[in-house]
């Protein structure tokens, strides 16, 4: 009797840096949006499915936030502190709902942002906010919306981004939403204690989950850098030959690469309480001095896209030997080598980009059958292994309730059949070591299996200009500041070589979330100028990127293969 195929989810929840450079308050809401939604709900569901088992990824960026906002919540709640670090919970916090007339217009802008079908209308209170709104607008008349108008609205809105099991579990939520509207400031301090609960049982849960085998938790180098091209742009023409340079290479990029490993480690163990073994790089970006670096740094194992190991073997391994995807690759030699998963591409986007569409019960079925199709074709191999990687965050909120009953029906019908076991990568490692070496590994990420998205065209590769002058005057200045501002300086740095400023440069993502990144990018790095005791160069007054696009899912995730 053959051996169970292995079937590894790997999570990946990631936010960049939102706080604004000048203000320190944050610019965009998303890390405690998606921690009461998505990073609870994904803890809470492998949680209580039994079976149930994954790799979840934490980047060092998004914990840091998370703390933050954890931190400054309970201040304020323990009247610490007056004011809250985010606008949209300082309006939730506003004692008599007396908005000025620009908080009033930036709650019209921000608290229909979400799902419409799924997470809006689904509430007939919500939906007649929103029709309200509509009707205004389209009246000129928004000016006659009431007080009680936006205190209800902005409930709401944190109402609909709560998960699913919060919603099915805490008396305060159902409370609200049972309530519908006329939300009192009592209400509203309520959410305020049940999200900065939310907030702070984080850690804690996926530590319990981790002392019960249920997952593994990987890390991500400290801010989210492509290490590839901090190492070496020239890596981006391994698959892109025309791809738009910057003419000076990233300075010390090795030793910046370096430092943001070193960093993700420490605080991954101080926040996860015990060391990462595995490593997803920074979108998949690799290369070889990057799995080096990563194997030298004492990670097992890490992943990327499976289409960096077609450009590895030359081949499209699906039209050729499609089993090659389904086993691990050693890559480098001696104490640098590692293991290397390989995404499987179909599957990850099914559940990023079109279960979402689907009945539940169909979704769920057609994955077995995928997966009972995967088993037929490595019937001849050892120890076959499924390696499911994508966003754990962005997705969901397409789904019927968040996915849950998705990924509780997908985990228990898994664990559940004989011909499959849920495991993580550092497991079925302990069992199946790689034994196959894979000679030459092409840089590339999980997108595409190139560097296209983050460097090439003119605008990406503005950013990584704008951020070599920073660097170099970096590098001239630093050694005449303090110790504590040259500690400033450096986590500033950090969050400069981020990867998502890049990411969201380009004519085919949305304006208004290209607007929002630019802005950001460019006051971190005047941000860094003046902490090195300099001006800002004019340039940073330009532009970068307009966007104005209808990138799929909105442009915050990607297919890991190109579709047309």
């Amino acid at each position: 009797m053959s051996k169970p195929l292995s079937v590894i989810f790997y999570w990946h929840m990631h936010q960049p840096f939102y706080r604004e450079a000048e203000s320190g308050r944050y610019h965009l809401p998303w890390v405690y949006l998606h921690a009461i939604k998505d990073y609870t709900d994904m803890a809470v569901i492998l949680e209580q499915v039994p079976g149930a088992r994954a790799v979840v990824n934490y980047v060092p960026s998004l914990t840091a936030q998370i703390e933050d906002y954890s931190v400054q919540l309970r201040d304020w709640l323990n009247h610490d502190q007056d004011l809250l670090p985010d606008p949209l919970l300082t309006a939730l916090a506003h004692e008599t709902g007396n908005y000025s007339d620009a908080e009033c217009e930036y709650l019209l802008a921000t608290c229909f942002r979400l799902n419409h079908e799924r997470n809006l209308h689904r509430y007939p209170a919500f939906s007649r906010l929103w029709n309200l709104a509509e009707h205004a607008k389209n009246h000129d008349a928004t000016q006659y919306l009431g007080r009680h108008f936006y205190t209800d609205l902005v409930t709401w809105y944190h109402l609909a981004w709560l998960g699913e099991t919060v919603r099915k579990t805490s008396f305060v939520a159902r409370r609200l939403i049972e309530k519908e509207r006329n939300f009192k400031y009592q209400d509203r301090r309520d959410l305020l204690t049940l999200i900065a609960s939310l907030l702070s049982e984080i850690p804690e849960k996926h530590r319990k989950l981790q002392a019960e085998g249920k997952i593994e938790i990987s890390t991500t180098p400290y801010a989210h850098p492509i290490i590839p091209l901090m190492l070496d742009f020239n890596t981006a023409h391994e698959t892109v030959p025309d791809a738009l340079l910057p003419k000076t290479p990233y300075p010390d990029g090795k030793a910046r690469a370096i430092e943001h490993i070193e960093l993700a480690k420490k605080s991954h163990e101080n926040l996860f309480g015990q060391p990462a073994t595995g490593c997803w790089p920074a979108e998949g970006a690799v290369s070889e001095d990057t799995l080096a670096l990563l194997g030298e740094a004492g990670f097992q194992w890490c992943a990327t896209g499976e289409g960096v190991l077609h450009h590895s073997l030359g081949y499209n391994v699906r039209e050729g030997k499609p089993e090659e995807v389904y086993h691990p690759w050693l890559v480098g030699e001696g104490e640098q080598q590692i293991s290397c998963f390989f995404r499987d591409d179909h599957l990850s986007d099914l559940l990023g980009f079109e279960y979402a569409r689907w009945d539940t019960l169909d979704a769920g079925n057609n994955f077995m059958q995928e997966l009972a199709g995967i088993r037929h074709r490595t019937q001849g191999m050892d120890n076959p292994v499924v390696s499911i990687i994508m966003d754990g965050e962005n997705a969901w909120e397409h789904y019927h309730e968040n996915a849950m009953p998705f990924l509780i029906n997908l985990y228990q019908s898994i664990a559940d059949h004989e011909d499959y076991e849920l495991t993580t990568f550092s497991d079925y490692l302990s069992t199946s070591p790689a034994t196959e070496k894979l000679s030459k590994l092409t840089a590339g990420s999980w997108v595409y299996g190139n560097l296209s998205t983050w460097i090439g065209d003119k605008a990406k590769t503005r950013g990584w200009e704008l951020l070599i002058e920073a660097k170099l005057a970096y590098d001239k200045t630093f050694s005449q500041l303090t110790a504590p501002q040259q500690e400033a300086a450096s986590e500033q740095l950090r969050i400069c070589e981020g990867s998502d400023w890049c990411w969201w440069f380009g004519d085919y993502n949305p304006g208004s979330a290209v607007r929002d990144f630019d802005k950001l990018y460019r006051q971190h790095l005047k941000k860094l100028y003046l902490l090195l005791g300099l001006s800002t160069p004019l340039s940073l007054d330009e532009d970068i990127s307009t966007g104005g696009g209808e990138a799929e899912g909105g442009g915050t995730m990607r297919r890991g293969h190109d579709i047309d």
